[in-house]
This record gives structure tokens, sequence and C-alpha cells, in this order.
């Protein structure tokens, strides 16, 4: 009798131990399955380069196509292929003859302007585009810098703006062709060569 109450005895602590482990077991996957959503998930970012694209600054665009649609300036040289007359106030477009390049002065109004004309020793504003004759590139533009004033008079402009922009109107678009002698000469300018026959395109904005 007494040994089959120890068998009973230990058939229900086995079954305790047994319930003890399950429920241990339970306990233990139910706190690491929670732990386990509560923990932040880990993101990779991916990590992107981007290389900004260069720029490129021009001061005009050269175009080979000229016009034969322009104004003669009295006490000049015409010139037979010049710039196309474009928008007056809108940047032009820059032609460069192909041609030998010309001994003496030539000048041509593109656009007649209307307004006050522009006399030596007047202060004035303009917007201009330069390029050389050799090269046929681009050299200098205002256009970027919302214009340019001076005095038209020797000393603060080369000599062939002195001569080549008297009579111009406010409104009006003039080009000039000028050789080294009425421009920066045997010594050069910088970003301009020695001996450089030299194209302006000229709007003229403001007199005075």
């Amino acid at each position: 009798m007494e040994a089959q109450q120890r068998q009973n005895k230990r058939r229900q602590n086995v079954r305790r131990g047994v319930i003890v482990l399950v429920i241990a077991v339970v306990v233990i996957g139910s706190a690491a399955l929670f732990f386990q959503k509560s923990s932040p998930s880990t993101v990779s970012i991916p990590t992107t380069t981007t290389t900004a694209p260069a720029t490129t600054t021009t001061v005009g665009v050269v175009s080979t196509t000229c016009s034969t649609t322009s104004f003669a300036v009295a006490g000049f040289s015409p010139i037979a292929c010049a710039a196309p007359a474009g928008t007056f106030g809108k940047a032009p477009t820059m032609v460069v003859p192909t041609t030998a390049a010309p001994a003496t002065m030539q000048v041509a109004d593109l656009i007649k302007g209307t307004g006050t004309a522009l006399k030596t020793g007047d202060k004035f504003t303009a917007q201009y585009v330069l390029a050389d004759y050799a090269s046929h590139k681009d050299l200098q533009s205002s256009w970027s810098q919302g214009g340019f004033s001076a005095t038209l008079a020797t000393g603060s402009l080369i000599p062939g703006w002195v001569k080549g922009l008297v009579g111009m109107k406010v409104g009006g678009r003039r080009e000039l062709i000028i050789p080294p002698s009425l421009a920066y000469g045997s010594t050069g300018q910088s970003g301009i060569p020695a001996n450089d026959t030299l194209v302006f395109i000229v709007d003229l904005l403001k007199v005075g």
C-alpha cells in the first residue's frame, strides 16, 4: 500500500515537472517573440553620390550664316557679311566673316534706334558681345553682367568705340569690325591677342 502511494506521488511530481517545463518554454518563447517584434528593424540606407553637371558659360552664339540686311553708317565702310538683326534687348547672334580681316574699320546698323543720339563725351549704357576675327570665338560679353557704362571719350574706351558709336541712337544695335590700330594694337589685352581684329555687336540702352 505504501509502495503504491509512493509511486503515485512520483508520477504526480513528474507531471508537475513536465507542466512547469512546458509553461517555462511557452513563457520564454513568448518573451523572445515579443522582444523581437519590439526591437526596431535595421534599415540599410543606400548612399548616392551625385556629381553636379559641369556648367558651360557662353557669351554669345557664333553663326556662319551672315545677313546682307544692314544699314550703312556714314563715314565708314559697310559690312558685307553682317550679323542678323535679332531683337533689341536680347543677346545677339554673332557672325564673324570668313574673309580676310579688313584693313579699315567697318560699321553697320543692324537695328536703327529712334532715341537720343550718342555724341563724343556723352555718358552711356550699353550691352555688347565681342568676338575675335581670327579664331571666330567669343571673347567677352556684358549680357551676363547687366550692361556696361562708360563715357564716349578717348582714354575711357578704345578708339574704335569712340569713333564707331558716334551718332548711334538709343534702341539701336550696331556692329563694329575694328582693326588692331583702333583696338589694342601690338600689345593686346587680357584675353585678347596682340594685333587682333575685333568684332563687336553693341546695343545702346541709355545716353546720359
